[in-house]
């Protein structure tokens, strides 16, 4: 009897620490764009500055590469999240919701060649390697290959693991043409001394979205939520987002803005008309 009662307290022991420890972890995933490690120096300060806050503590966590951490927010262990992969028909129906956004300009997807490049036009890229960040990115795969195959364009494609791998491909020489997100390719180019020739520009998708759990407490939600909006309007706050911009060399500082699911309808219109996997 003893036994069993030491065995029934260790194991409600265990099983309220493993309660507490994820009402106390709320993961962040933030799409891989970049490195990880420029990642954490653009958004660790944000996270700490909010978790401050809001009272809700936020830890960055992402995978090695963009679709290991959708994977992770598929299954469920990111509490928010910054991303635009869960707007395709089977991980819409998981409930992540858009709760705010960047106040920047709309995102294009482009696809690109070095500036010193013989190819002049999307045609000349009929059989020829072109670099995407993984085949789960939105304006870096889906739209410019939808595009592509409208266009009776057949390409090989290569994955670098993010946005920024995929423009070093062409950078370097390692692939004739690159699709990418063309907002941060000009801070890639920027950053990195990078003369590009655009070949092709998609129409604007609103910038990628914060997007909160579906079971999460609509009072923590909102306390994140404001306390992202909230950044722009406090002191210390206005630093932390200068600080980041400049790690991505941005010119414009960051600012968070309200946003909700109404706004990326044309997101979700596209998954349920591209002809890509079809």
């Amino acid at each position: 009897m003893y036994f069993m009662r030491t065995c029934l307290l260790f194991l409600f022991t265990t099983l309220t620490s493993v309660v507490n420890a994820a009402e106390q972890s709320n993961y962040f995933g933030v799409i891989n764009q970049r490195s990880i490690a420029l990642t954490a120096k653009y958004w660790n300060p944000i996270l700490n500055y909010v978790s401050q806050k809001s009272g809700v503590p936020l830890k960055l966590r992402m995978g090695k590469t963009a679709p290991k951490t959708t994977a992770m927010t598929v299954r469920g262990e990111h509490a928010f999240v910054y991303t635009n992969h869960m707007f395709t028909e089977e991980r819409d129906k998981l409930g992540y919701r858009v709760i705010l956004r960047m106040q920047t300009p709309s995102i294009n997807a482009i696809i690109i060649v070095r500036d010193d490049s013989a190819i002049k036009s999307l045609a000349e890229l009929n059989q020829q390697q072109v670099a995407f960040p993984h085949s789960n990115a939105f304006v870096g795969y889906w739209v410019p290959m939808d595009h592509l195959m409208r266009s009776g364009i057949t390409v090989q494609p290569s994955y670098a693991g993010n946005q920024e791998g995929a423009m070093a491909q062409v950078h370097h020489g390692k692939a004739v043409a690159a699709a990418v997100n063309k907002q941060v390719l000009e801070r890639y180019a920027s950053r990195e001394n990078f003369s590009y020739r655009g070949l092709w520009t998609s129409e604007p998708y609103l910038s990628i979205p914060i997007m909160a759990h579906p079971a999460l407490q609509q009072d923590k939600v909102e306390a994140v939520r404001k306390a992202f909006i909230d950044m722009k309007n406090d002191v210390l706050g206005q630093k932390i987002l200068k600080a980041s911009a400049a790690v991505i060399k941005s010119r414009k500082p960051l600012e968070f803005i309200y946003a909700d699911d109404k706004d990326y309808s044309n997101y979700r219109n596209f998954y349920r008309n591209t002809i890509v996997n079809k």
